[in-house]
């Protein structure tokens, strides 16, 4: 007797076929809505859920006319629950999902009587907007930002409203290219609303979500700072939380690379107390977007300046570029380079006598071209800078810490801007 046995996945296709079939006849709805579920469950699976074979039998027209029916909820939950899950697999299998004509019907479905299809049209909705800024633009051309924002309210209940805040987060990730002008108002108004959450997860996707808004230009850091949440972002930085730390960290480094009015709205909130605190924190991540922030205000103007340094918060720049992690030393050589640029003769005095000559001049023995260049730059603004009379003692200070070593075996620099600048220095500030 020969004994014929089926593979498992030939046994899954067949069934896919036979549910598919079955899901087809309109005129016998239990039997059409056993076979949605049968296929949602396939697709629910933990391990290699059958996705493209459910798209290749042909079965996303089906379930996209079964979330049509109003008349059956039951059955409409099932097919969104099916299609979220193809939803959520690679960018081609989103795209199936939203050419079969999901997207309109799931923004209808954001005002459906059943709280459960009304959270399910959400899930599928996140992940076809967190797809691609093309897809997120079709949902939004679709309708999708003002039905999805009517959730956005404080006594939402909660788990509907974390998967509305992370949907939000998608809309706003791609630094809300997608969105017109109207709909980031819209958002902003109800992140102002969402901030004041006390859930922790819904507060940091909130302020994520707004971060991503200020890292779209001036423009759109205006609109931001218009909306009145600054002053909210601004004592978030003191969190118990390092996730909500830094995410309100990243929104204000934003905010501070605007122009000098934008920054200081970010300043006279009392950003810098925050900041001193943080330039200790034990997060890498936190610090150096700490000392990255300063930079961005050190770049702004004198008075901006002033204020970093009247906080005391030089010597801990400083100690920055004495940082292991190259990754620091780099931010906290911008915002030496930047306060050097912007600073008046007092204000590179102050950074003279703070100690930063030596440990700047370190950096020049790194391997990376434009932070080589960088502190070159700076150097030769620090020199042009101080009196005619502290040239030769600046200059000094810097080849007694090894610095002018450093600068001259640039000279044999592969990169021609940087033996040419070394050269110049030299020629300048170190020749009798």
């Amino acid at each position: 007797m020969i004994k014929s046995t089926i593979d498992a996945n030939e046994l899954k296709l067949y069934s896919i076929i036979v549910f598919k079939q079955l899901a087809m006849d309109a005129s016998k709805p239990e039997q059409q809505f056993d076979a949605v579920q049968a296929a949602r469950k396939l697709l629910s699976s933990d391990k290699n859920p059958p996705i493209n074979e459910v798209i290749q039998s042909g079965m996303l027209p089906i379930l996209v006319e079964c979330l049509r029916n109003h008349n059956r909820p039951l059955l409409q939950f099932e097919a969104a629950w099916a299609l979220t899950n193809i939803a959520s697999g690679t960018s081609d299998q989103t795209n199936q999902v939203v050419g079969a004509g999901a997207v309109p019907v799931f923004v209808q479905l954001l005002g459906a009587p059943a709280e459960r299809l009304r959270e399910q049209a959400v899930w599928a909705l996140g992940n076809i907007i967190g797809d691609s800024p093309l897809l997120c633009s079709f949902a939004v051309n679709h309708g999708v930002v003002q039905p999805l924002l009517s959730f956005a309210k404080l006594d939402t209940k909660l788990s509907l409203l974390q998967i509305v805040v992370w949907a939000i987060v998608n809309l706003c990730r791609s630094k809300g290219q997608s969105l017109p002008t109207g709909n980031i108002h819209e958002i902003l108004n109800a992140l102002n609303v969402l901030v004041d959450h006390t859930d922790t997860n819904i507060l940091v996707d909130t302020v994520w979500a707004t971060s991503y808004l200020t890292d779209g230009g001036s423009e759109r850091i205006q609109m931001v700072i218009e909306s009145g949440v600054v002053p909210k972002l601004i004592p978030l930085l003191g969190s118990g939380e390092v996730k909500v730390q830094i995410a309100a960290l990243r929104a204000v480094v934003n905010i501070v690379s605007g122009s000098d009015d934008q920054a200081q709205v970010v300043l006279n909130c009392g950003a810098l107390y925050y900041i001193t605190v943080l330039l200790s924190h034990p997060d890498l991540n936190i610090r150096k977007n700490a000392v990255w922030f300063l930079s961005n205000v050190a770049a702004g103007n004198q008075a901006q300046l002033q204020a970093i340094i009247n906080m005391g918060l030089v010597p801990q720049i400083i100690e920055n570029l004495r940082s292991v992690h190259f990754k620091m030393q780099t931010v906290a050589s911008w915002a030496v380079s930047n306060a050097i640029l912007i600073g008046n003769r007092e204000q590179v005095y102050t950074l003279i006598k703070e100690g930063v000559v030596a440990p700047f001049c370190d950096i020049l023995s790194c391997q990376d071209t434009p932070v080589i260049m960088i502190v070159l730059e700076a150097l030769d603004n620090m020199l042009k800078s101080v009196a005619d009379s502290d040239v030769k003692t600046v200059a000094n200070l810097v080849a007694q810490c090894g610095g002018l070593a450093k600068i001259e075996s640039l000279l044999d620099h592969q990169a021609e801007e940087i033996h040419t600048r070394a050269q110049d220095i030299i020629d300048q500030y170190f020749t009798d």
